[in-house]
């Protein structure tokens, strides 16, 4: 089937619902539940932009092949072209969520187009593990699905290793192989947008440990209804308030979740790695798949901090600030954060190489540039749109109050310089649903976490860059005494 409606997501949700549990219940149709329908409508809505007339060329490609017109963040790119305008895409879905939407089904596209391209990496462990990821990503693409994915285990004891705990299945394990495939228990955390088609299973970051460590080491996927499986969500941020009091929540809360097994059979053909430690904790950097998948997020970011930006200046604007010096400072904080993102954008496309499956593969440096400065500078953006938010974060009455009885009174005291009350405290409330919101919160330890522990993100960086030309370079300088004017 080529590139899907939003309609025909709705549809597939209907008939073939996720197995979430939600406030101590079994949600029986994500599309009609009060928690969970305005995010379905909000993915549904990004499936539809692929079909709008002015963008179906920018959202689409032709399948190599069905011929149909299928997501472009399915595409193979073969040329820097390629990335840039699979970039387009990204950010087309990006700017519709305002950057709010952390995983977008384009993120984990990425990831299986890498996965797949990558097969001959799997098939060296088994041959039918190359040919099942190859077939996933076909399979993935000509049905346009939107796919999950989990990577840590549940934080019970940190001292221990998944094997050393009371049961050994609290982290998801291989229990045993089976003629009609792998048998696996337990669970693992953040699967974020639950209502979904399907999981991917793919290797924890790293596996630390011997033999020992071997059952923890897998590759699957899964439909999201099936038996065994389930997803614990966390409390919805989406309270069911209006889209003028939480602009935010009200839309885009994709929801988190643990996701469960319960002695769940692995077909065969959906298993693409199993009790291969070594290759389990090389599986994203050996594929391409985190580079990939970076650079999409570079797109997200970018999008979210114009969105920020706008929401800056908007404030500044109704209220009358922009006069101050130290507001302009601010302001403009903001917007070299914004061009430092674009610019590591730029880098990572034109340095781009063809890795040894034959995908043009955007630059590592400049993207885990990115990925590692943009946690650490999210938590200042927030800061300086609350500091010139002020109060005006504080006093934001609902839309009941501004259409109420009193509505004379706030019409009067909580006007702006440049709008209306409900025009300044409909972009007021979206300034608090960025910031101090309970969805504005999550965002926040969202941002920090993006791609894993901060810290460990660093001390990745430090053992991966190559330094040595550099300190070549000052060897070299500090050794030759006959330098000009030494």
């Amino acid at each position: 089937m080529p590139a899907r409606t939003g309609k025909e997501l709705i549809d597939r949700l209907q008939s073939r619902p996720p197995n979430l549990w939600l406030e101590g219940e079994l949600i029986e149709d994500p599309t009609s539940h009060p928690r969970t329908r305005n995010a379905v409508r909000s993915l549904a809505a990004l499936y539809d932009l692929q079909h709008r007339d002015d963008l179906v060329d920018v959202m689409t490609f032709q399948s190599p092949s069905s011929g149909d017109l299928v997501g472009r963040s399915f595409i193979v790119p073969e040329n820097k072209d390629d990335l840039r305008q699979r970039s387009k895409m990204h950010k087309v879905w990006a700017d519709a969520t305002l950057g709010h939407m952390g995983r977008s089904p384009d993120y984990m596209n990425v990831n299986v187009m890498a996965a797949g391209m990558a097969a001959s990496y799997f098939a060296e462990a088994d041959e039918r593990f190359g040919e099942n990821i190859k077939n996933y990503f076909e399979y993935v693409r000509e049905n346009d699905l939107a796919l999950t994915h989990a990577l840590t285990n549940p934080q019970i004891d940190k001292s221990k290793q998944a094997n050393e705990l009371d049961d050994p299945y609290i982290a998801l394990g291989l229990v045993e192989e089976t003629s009609e495939g792998i048998l696996v228990r337990g669970a693992r955390m953040l699967a974020t947008l639950p209502i979904s088609d399907e999981i991917l299973i793919f290797p924890s970051t790293v596996i630390q440990g011997g033999d020992e460590m071997r059952p923890y080491a897998l590759g699957f996927s899964l439909p999201n209804d099936t038996p065994g499986l389930r997803f614990q969500c966390r409390e919805p941020l989406d309270q069911g308030r209006s889209h003028a009091d939480h602009p935010l929540g009200s839309r885009f809360d994709e929801l988190d979740a643990m996701v469960i097994f319960d002695d769940v059979v692995v077909p065969w053909d959906r298993v693409f790695l199993i009790r291969d430690i070594d290759r389990a904790n090389q599986a994203y950097a050996q594929t391409g798949a985190v580079l990939h998948m970076a650079h999409q997020v570079v797109n997200l970011k970018i999008a979210k901090t114009e969105a920020i930006l706008g929401t800056l200046q908007s404030v500044i604007d109704m209220i009358g600030s922009g006069h101050y010096p130290h507001v302009q400072e601010m302001v403009a904080e903001v917007i070299i954060t914004l061009e430092i993102m674009k610019a590591l954008k730029v880098a990572a496309e034109e340095e781009a190489s063809m890795n040894k499956y034959g995908v043009m593969t955007p630059a590592r440096g400049p993207l885990d540039a990115a990925r590692n400065h943009y946690p650490a500078i999210h938590k200042r953006l927030i800061e300086i749109l609350q500091l010139c938010s002020s109060s005006g974060l504080i006093m934001v009455p609902s839309e009941a109050d501004w259409k109420g009885e009193r509505s004379a009174d706030i019409g009067k005291f909580l006007q702006g310089k440049n709008g209306s009350a409900e025009e300044r405290l409909r972009l007021f409330r979206l300034a608090w649903d960025m910031t101090i919101s309970g969805f504005g919160g999550r965002q926040a330890l969202y941002e920090q976490f993006f791609f894993g522990d901060p810290v460990r993100m660093k001390h990745a960086l430090y053992g991966i860059y190559d330094r040595s030309e550099y300190v070549d370079r000052i060897q070299k300088f500090i050794s030759d005494d006959n330098w000009p004017g030494a």
